[in-house]
């Protein structure tokens, strides 16, 4: 009996393979392009940027193996210890100043009995506006004879500020730019978020006696928690690679000032053409914010455990 259930067992499993086949083969050929798509542009180069970190590119003569050299050169290069530190201060202002903006709003919106609407559009247009436009509007903001300093000099008889030539501001001006941008699509998830929140719950916490601030602190954030965490992650991601309002408003200037990460890796490759040190930098980008994300994890799964 063993030895008829030995020979059988094949034919079993291409009986059921034959049977997966049919069932699935018009999902899996439509999911197929996609699938291509997803290796040609995101896994090639992952695996090409590795490779690439460790050879001298020449695309005339040809590429040559150096080994860590390309590595040697991006630890030893003084801009990439500046461009770290301007990352990580970059990525500070922006968990200061713009990670919490779209939260007030949704809540504050929240909150509203009337032109609800209305309001939810004005909050969202300034992230419909082309970057192009943007950062036109914003160098005219930010000018010595702008809108801003007029208020400045005009109003409270301070002298103006150099928001785009002075290196304590510069970063600062860009997050506020970007901030002002982006916040109109955060505040939308949150927003959708607080309105699911079952509104029995602040009825009850308002039968009780609590204020809005009480509400807001026992019902509302605890209830938004999980998501407040996503999108912190998602931010410190995204801040992390952050590179086009940098070039496109100061290329790095003044004084390196607001010289990132990113925006070096894009100076070697493309001003440079260093394409093996550019993609060394990659990297070890890539290391940190992959052990980052592992530690993370873990911590989530922690926490996860103590519930």
């Amino acid at each position: 009996m063993e030895t008829h259930a030995a020979a059988n067992a094949p034919l079993e499993r291409k009986g059921r393979m034959a049977v997966f086949w049919r069932k699935h083969f018009w999902g899996l050929l439509f999911l197929l392009p996609a699938f291509i798509i997803f290796i040609l542009f995101l896994w090639v180069p992952i695996v090409k940027g590795f490779v690439y970190s460790f050879y001298h590119i020449d695309f005339v003569k040809g590429n040559s193996f150096v080994g860590f050299d390309n590595y040697k050169v991006a630890l030893h290069d003084g801009d990439a210890w500046t461009a770290v530190k301007n990352t990580v201060y970059y990525m500070f202002l922006c968990l200061v100043i713009g990670f919490w903006i779209p939260i007030v709003f949704a809540i504050a919106i929240s909150e509203l009995r009337r032109f609800q609407g209305i309001v939810r559009v004005a909050a969202y247009l300034p992230n419909i506006i082309p970057v192009v436009v943007l950062y036109g509007l914003w160098r005219w903001f930010y000018d010595p004879v702008g809108p801003i300093n007029g208020v400045i000099t005009g109003w409270f008889g301070n002298e103006p500020i150099a928001f785009m030539t002075d290196t304590n501001w510069s970063m600062i001006s860009l997050v506020i730019m970007e901030s002002w941008q982006q916040f109109g699509s955060a505040m939308l998830i949150y927003l959708a978020a607080v309105l699911s929140i079952p509104r029995d719950w602040y009825e009850a916490a308002e039968i009780d006696g609590a204020g809005v601030w009480n509400r807001i602190r026992h019902i509302t954030l605890p209830s938004i928690k999980g998501l407040l965490g996503l999108l912190l992650i998602l931010q410190l991601i995204g801040t992390s690679q952050g590179y086009q309002s940098q070039l496109a408003m100061l290329d790095g200037g003044p004084n390196n000032a607001t010289l990132t990460y990113a925006l070096l890796i894009v100076k070697y490759a493309f001003n440079q053409q260093n394409y093996g040190v550019a993609a060394a930098l990659g990297v070890l980008m890539f290391i940190v914010l992959g052990l980052l994300a592992i530690v993370q994890y873990r911590l989530q799964g922690k926490e996860g455990d103590v519930r």
